[in-house]
């Protein structure tokens, strides 16, 4: 659970972090290649890419050895983290219900350590790697389709395609067992992972890019806690510690139901315009 909050820390600095750098470099011109390029040249903007990189390896250890919910719903605790330094380095302005919300996502994560037990010891079976290729294949046509939607629910679909890819690298790192060259080639998982991440991103940055803020933060969360907790424990053999699945799943629907009150931290930049 320590991993597990350390991502969820170091995926919500990093939002801030790299929100504050693209502010500063916004007033340039010459695009989107030339902002990112002026954003890399700040120590803000790297800062968070380090501290990305470091929340995955801490992401990666506790799915090691914890259960997918609880790993979850502590990354989606990571909005709490953006609201409250936010808060802090962008001036935004969290009303007395978003500060509760903060402290309802800590109270289901409370819940939730307490409750959980250790990893389900299956290992999966080669159709759930593959089920979890094709999602993540899925995924990726539908970040290609993406710029052709339109409508009210665009930023909701493809929030949610975005909470599915990442969802398909929370089980993909389960499914992983080996990580020896050679198994990683023929082992499904590893491309599931690859290919759901990067669609991940993608179908984020487009949901966000002309679309409710808060409508694609809210799918994503959703996609990335519920599907993925369903696959632990149905075929991974997620459990909680005795006669405690009660306290599991309140713990699991307060934390979720308190990152999605917060969801329009899910971009920073937004957000801070807003307060």
């Amino acid at each position: 659970m320590v991993c597990a909050l350390g991502a969820a820390v170091c995926f919500g600095t990093a939002t801030v972090l790299q929100a504050v750098a693209a502010r500063q470099a916004g007033g340039g011109g010459g695009g989107e290649a030339a902002l990112l390029l002026r954003a890399l040249r700040q120590w803000r903007y790297l800062a968070g890419l380090a501290l990305d990189g470091l929340g995955f390896l801490f992401q990666i250890a506790a799915l090691r050895s914890l259960p997918i919910y609880a790993v979850g719903a502590a990354l989606a605790s990571s909005l709490a983290v953006t609201a409250v330094a936010a808060a802090r380095l962008l001036r935004v302005r969290l009303s007395g219900t978003e500060w509760g919300a903060v402290a309802v996502v800590c109270a289901g994560l409370a819940m939730l350590g307490l409750a959980s037990g250790p990893e389900g010891g299956e290992g999966g079976s080669d159709p759930l790697r593959y089920a979890m290729l094709a999602v993540a294949a899925g995924m990726l046509l539908l970040a290609l389709a993406g710029g052709r939607l339109s409508g009210r629910a665009r930023s909701l679909l493809l929030g949610l395609g975005a909470g599915l890819g990442f969802g398909v690298v929370e089980v993909s790192v389960r499914l992983i067992g080996s990580l020896a060259p050679g198994d990683l080639v023929t082992n499904p998982a590893a491309y599931a992972l690859l290919v759901g991440g990067g669609a991940a991103f993608v179908l984020l940055t487009s949901a966000l890019q002309r679309g409710s803020v808060t409508t694609a933060t809210a799918g994503m969360v959703i996609g990335e806690t519920i599907g993925p907790a369903a696959v632990g424990v149905v075929w991974l053999g997620d459990r909680t510690r005795e006669g405690l699945a009660w306290l599991a799943v309140l713990g699991f629907a307060v934390a979720v139901a308190g990152a999605l009150a917060l969801a329009r931290f899910g971009e920073a930049p937004v957000a801070a315009e807003e307060g």
